[in-house]
C-alpha cells in the first residue's frame, strides 16, 4: 500500500511542476514569411505554352487553382483543374513555409502520375519566388525549377524550368496567372 501512495505522490508532484510550464508556452502562430504567401490565396486561372520535352508534347495548358488558408494559417491548401498536351490534369499542393530551415515548402501531387509525388524547397526575393527540387523522370534524375514573379496584386508570371544530370536548364512551361475578382 505505501508503495501505491509513494507512485501516486510522486505522479501527482510532477503533474503540479510540468503542469504550469505546459501552460505558459501558447501555440505557435505564423510568422511575417507564412503571411506572404496570402498573395496566392483565391482563384487563379492560368494559361501557359508548354515546350515540347521528353517528357510530354507541346502545346497549350490551362488550368483553375484555388487556395485557401489551411487550418492554423500556415500553409494554403491548393486545388487545381486544368489540361494541357496530355489531356486533362487535376492536382492538389501545399504551400508553406518551414521556420526551421527558412525556406518556402511546396508539396504537390497530380492525377497525370509523371511525379508522384513533388517536394519542393523555395526562396522569396522582393516579389520574385524560385522554388527547386530533384526527381525521377523516366528514371534520370531531373531538377525542376520554378520562377513566379509577381506582376500586379492579381497576376504573375510563371516558368518551369528542367535540367537533365549534366544537362543545361531548359524551359518547360511559361505562362500567366490571373486572380479572378
Amino acid at each position: 500500500m505505501s508503495r501505491i501512495n509513494l507512485r501516486t505522490l510522486a505522479l501527482a508532484g510532477a503533474a503540479l511542476v510540468l503542469a504550469p510550464a505546459a501552460h505558459a508556452q501558447e501555440p505557435p502562430k505564423p510568422g511575417p514569411e507564412h503571411q506572404k504567401l496570402a498573395y496566392f490565396t483565391g482563384t487563379w486561372t492560368s494559361e501557359a505554352e508548354v515546350k515540347a520535352n521528353p517528357f510530354m508534347p507541346g502545346g497549350k495548358y490551362t488550368a483553375t487553382d484555388d487556395c485557401q488558408w489551411f487550418k492554423g494559417g500556415f500553409a494554403l491548401k491548393c486545388d487545381s483543374k486544368g489540361s494541357g498536351p496530355m489531356g486533362p490534369a487535376e492536382s492538389a499542393y501545399f504551400m508553406g513555409y518551414s521556420a526551421e530551415d527558412r525556406v518556402y515548402t511546396f508539396y504537390g501531387i497530380d492525377s497525370m502520375g509523371m511525379v508522384p509525388t513533388t517536394v519542393s524547397r523555395g526562396s522569396l526575393q522582393g516579389d520574385t519566388w524560385v522554388y527547386t527540387d530533384e526527381s525521377k523522370m523516366g528514371g534520370k534524375l531531373v531538377k525542376s525549377r520554378y520562377t513566379v514573379k509577381q506582376l500586379t496584386p492579381t497576376s504573375y508570371s510563371f516558368k518551369w524550368e528542367t535540367q537533365a544530370e549534366g544537362g543545361s536548364w531548359s524551359a518547360v512551361m511559361e505562362g500567366k496567372s490571373t486572380k479572378a475578382k
